[in-house]
């Protein structure tokens, strides 16, 4: 008879436990989907993410555009989205972001050279692009502050 070396034993022992942990994820895997309150959970969890377009384009509240340190705030608030968002390679609403922040700036035109300056002409060019759809937005949203003020 052979006696077992220790690289041998080592290995049976892997296994063994390797086993034993698959079978302790399967099991409380089964458990937890066999649980009505995961399904209900799971449900509106699904529910919510569609509810949220699920990454799709964001619906930006623009600020009173008569309050200076709210517009301030919401500016820098998109720029640093804008910048987050690039950075995660997510263009779209990266851009976006950046186009609510030239619409709402005070300096348009420098804010505009310093981004032709830092961003790559690609997403400088899709910018630009979209420059021209922020400023009915904010032309809107104006338009329906000053019916909520007049009611």
């Amino acid at each position: 008879m052979t006696s077992l070396t220790p690289r041998t034993a080592f290995g049976i022992a892997a296994g063994v436990c390797g086993t034993l942990f698959l079978g302790y994820c399967i099991y409380f895997d089964h458990k937890r989907h066999k649980d009505p309150e995961f399904k209900r959970k799971l449900r509106e969890k699904r529910r919510a993410k569609k509810a949220a377009g699920s990454g799709k384009r964001h619906i930006t509240s623009f600020p009173n555009m008569k309050d200076h340190e709210a517009v301030q705030r919401f500016f820098l608030q998109e720029v640093q989205l804008g910048e987050e968002l690039l950075g995660a390679g997510d263009l779209e609403n990266g851009v976006e972001h950046l186009a609510n922040a030239v619409a709402v700036c005070g300096q348009p035109n420098e804010l505009l050279q310093v981004l032709q300056q830092t961003l790559q002409p690609q997403v400088f060019h899709l910018l630009i692009n979209r420059l021209p759809n922020i400023a009915p937005r904010i032309v809107a949203h104006e338009r329906k502050m000053q019916e909520d003020d007049i009611e």
